[in-house]
């Protein structure tokens, strides 16, 4: 099988522990820019720019599989979006709020989920209007603020493999993670999350509030840092999509007759 992946950074630990066990596999691995007139089987999309889901949308239209798919990815890059999908489905999502009944303390979000986007706690309209003059040209969302235990309970979803920590809120004082079972109804959520967004491989960020989950953000193809047996599940994950009969022997030059 050709495993193709899009990133924009190709030595992210999680995509090269895949790599080399799905090449010790068998399979043929292209971290090169891929051609939409001769696709691979699989593409992993890991990058989340217009230029990648542009390519993976012509990837998609020439028949490979795309792992997420563009739809299932952009679905989890509008936050405004997400909450509405969330909200319908049922799902316990962090609420937003109008921007014309704000209530206090708030949190603040970047509307387009992305690295180094701007999330912030903020308690009065003063704060909001320093924030307004820090980030001028930002969209943003307005959540209200749940107050939890200070610690996020960060899941991670590949397939139906649910790995979880706990790390210290962003939005909390302190920093530091901490190993941590997932207990079952939480893994049951994350799965839920999945199958209304569509996604295979994702995060889902969860505070604790009164003794009641809250999902607060949902990330398409996140880093997976640390996590033991991850990598594995990705190439699982990977092996389980039937590339089309007609491709299997699309090898390239100088591979005929290898295929896995």
């Amino acid at each position: 099988m050709r495993v193709g992946v899009i990133a924009c950074d190709p030595r992210h630990p999680l995509l090269t522990a895949t790599a080399a066990l799905l090449t010790a596999a068998g399979h043929w691995v292209e971290f090169a820019a891929p051609d939409p007139a001769d696709p691979a089987d699989v593409y992993l999309l890991k990058a989340r720019t217009p230029a990648a889901l542009g390519l993976a949308r012509r990837l998609e239209a020439a028949g490979a599989v795309v792992l997420n798919s563009v739809g299932a990815t952009e679905r989890c890059q509008d936050r405004a979006l997400m909450a509405e999908l969330a909200g319908e489905a049922g799902l316990p999502f962090a609420p937003s709020l109008s921007p014309n009944a704000l209530r206090y303390p708030l949190v603040v979000k970047s509307r387009h989920s992305r690295k180094d986007d701007l999330v912030a706690k903020v308690q009065d309209p003063a704060g909001l209007a320093e924030l307004r003059r820090q980030w001028p040209d930002e969209p943003v969302v307005h959540q209200k603020f749940a107050e939890g235990d200070g610690w996020d309970r960060k899941l991670w979803v590949v397939g139906r493999q649910v790995f979880g920590e706990l790390r210290r809120s962003e939005l909390a004082a302190g920093t530091g993670s901490e190993s941590w079972t997932v207990p079952l109804e939480l893994a049951e959520l994350a799965l839920w999350v999945g199958e209304v967004f569509g996604l295979d491989v994702y995060g889902v960020d969860v505070l604790e509030t009164g003794g009641a989950p809250l999902i607060v953000d949902v990330n398409a193809f996140p880093g997976i840092r640390g996590q033991q047996g991850a990598p594995e599940a990705v190439v699982r994950l990977v092996q389980r999509q039937r590339p089309v009969s007609a491709r299997e022997s699309r090898w390239p030059p100088g591979l005929g007759g290898r295929r896995s």
